[in-house]
């Protein structure tokens, strides 16, 4: 990549600019909307407003996150409206309009010209491309085209499934791959509104008789994407990685974050998300990435999830999902603020260099003994201890710019609150665990 640390690499051409008054307004109340909603406050003093179905406590007792409950926000009757409700009490700000949710990012993009005559900035792809990565078929195909290593992948249209008899005509399905094996959607914004037994984020399968369990509850279901059957590559969560890119609207990557992966979610609803994040540079993905949006001509945030295959000693690439990820705070606090190369982008309208993100840090948002507990690799391990020692350890909601008596509490309880859920949904430590 042609680039800089973020600390030297942030400049602005011709001088520097006022920035505008400028609000987030963001969709979702998770953690990783409070860590966008950080990321602007520390570069601009930005105060936000996050509209979510319910109150989160992510965002409660905030000082720079007003938290709106609009209760049907998934409708777009609604959310549409509120939106520009909310843009006609704010017509004096500069409105930046952002989630980490697949099917909002869709609905977005697809009203871009209602929502942008109403005063907000979308920084997100075309509709055409957002069709094209967002399915990961034809992220596979893009990969296939460029030389990008992808897992082998057996793809299941449900509604074929469903045309030729539904639930009795699973077991006639091919699918040629060695278990256990990966099973997700093709889609994940079609995956949002499906429900049905058993239903995780993702799903790891030990055999043929598990698989057609879940292909049987969603022929029931009738689901009407594609469920994707997928090789699993071996290797524990500390094989995972993760790449957070942004490619600015002249057609320049101008941003590029890698970690490596330490400990993932394990409840159904959030299984396989990132819960720690060491920040190491690995050129070889950043290379892959830049030619995957460059090929695609993709324009905003783009998260890649890829893996290192220990057969092989190569990255393979799964999915881009189009937009900056739950985890996106390990970016800014790898030392490039992710609100600086959007707003330089689409508000100032002015190049910057290109930059990335080599502070060595590790982001976390469990206690650090939950997670030294879980890294088994004496060095890993070695390296975390290391960083907590040199107050290198950031979790994105410890914020000391909002840090009331009662945001510290809620905070701290939220942190402390993943050692139940680990104790229920989370195997004992392994190293050879999915």
């Amino acid at each position: 990549m042609r680039g800089f640390p973020a600390d030297k690499g942030l400049v602005g051409g011709g001088g520097e600019v006022p920035v505008p008054d400028l609000m987030v307004v963001g969709i979702g109340g998770d953690v990783g909307m409070y860590a966008l909603a950080r990321a602007f406050h520390e570069q601009y003093g930005t105060h936000s407003v996050v509209l979510s179905k319910v109150a989160t406590r992510a965002m409660q007792d905030s000082a720079i996150v007003d938290n709106v409950v609009v209760p049907h926000i998934d409708d777009v009757d609604v959310l549409l409206p509120t939106l520009e409700g909310l843009a006609q009490q704010h017509r004096d700000k500069v409105l930046v309009l952002l989630t980490n949710a697949d099917w909002h990012v869709r609905t977005l993009i697809v009203h871009r010209e209602r929502l942008e005559a109403a005063g907000y900035v979308l920084a997100y792809p075309s509709l055409p491309v957002l069709e094209q990565v967002s399915s990961k078929e034809g992220f596979a195909q893009v990969c296939d085209q460029l030389g990008i290593p992808t897992p082998r992948t057996v793809a299941v249209d449900i509604a074929k499934v469903v045309a030729d008899g539904g639930r009795a005509a699973v077991a006639a399905l091919e699918v040629d791959l060695q278990y256990p094996v990966v099973g997700k959607p093709s889609n994940s914004a079609e995956w949002y509104y499906v429900d049905f037994p058993g239903k995780k984020k993702i799903h790891h399968i030990d055999s043929r008789a598990e698989l057609d369990v879940i292909l049987g509850h969603l022929a029931d279901a009738k689901f009407p994407g594609t469920f994707l059957v997928q090789e699993f590559i071996p290797g524990d969560e500390t094989q995972m990685r993760s790449l957070t890119a942004y490619r600015d609207t002249s057609g320049e990557v101008t941003l590029l974050a890698t970690g490596r992966v330490l400990l993932e979610e394990h409840t159904p609803g959030t299984l396989g998300i990132p819960a720690a994040i060491l920040v190491e540079a690995y050129d070889d993905a950043m290379e892959a990435a830049t030619r995957f949006l460059d090929a695609t001509n993709y324009v905003g945030f783009a998260n890649f999830d890829y893996k290192l295959d220990p057969r092989t000693g190569r990255h393979v690439y799964f999915e881009v999902n189009p937009r900056i990820g739950r985890n996106n705070y390990y970016v800014t606090a790898g030392g490039a603020n992710v609100a600086r190369v959007l707003v330089e982008d689409w508000v100032l309208r002015r190049p910057i260099r290109p930059v990335r993100a080599v502070r060595d840090v590790l982001y976390t948002v469990v206690p650090f003994g939950l997670l030294s507990k879980y890294v088994l690799d004496p060095e890993l391990k070695t390296r975390i201890k290391a960083l907590k020692a040199s107050g290198d350890v950031i979790n994105p909601l410890k914020y000391d710019r909002d840090s009331g008596l009662k945001r510290r509490l809620i905070v701290e309880a939220i942190t402390q609150n993943y050692r139940r859920k680990y104790a229920q949904y989370y195997p004992e430590p392994t190293s050879t665990g999915y």
